[in-house]
């Protein structure tokens, strides 16, 4: 016995789907910017956790690092932000 799909069941994905990719190529840029964000931030926390270690001065350059990654991240984020709504208008 063989189980043959009927002929009105959908044979792939798109025609489950239709229109499906295109969403996703739309979303992919915006669904980066909280990587980018928190990114920043952990990278520069991770310097200032070196540089106290390095230079023994325990919350000082944590705390700068956290400020300039957290400064740093969300002006990328909203440079990114406008530019993706500046070519979606377009």
């Amino acid at each position: 016995m063989s189980s043959a799909p009927k002929p009105d069941e959908p044979q792939r994905r798109k025609e489950l789907f239709p229109g499906l990719g295109d969403v996703y190529r739309d979303l992919a840029p915006y669904l980066t910017l909280g990587f980018q964000l928190a990114a920043a931030v952990v990278a520069f926390f991770l310097v200032g956790w070196w540089l106290d270690t390095r230079y023994e001065t325990s919350p000082t350059f944590k705390l700068i690092g956290l400020l300039l990654g957290s400064i740093g991240g969300m002006i990328k984020f909203f440079r990114s932000v406008s530019k993706l709504t500046k070519q979606k208008d377009s």
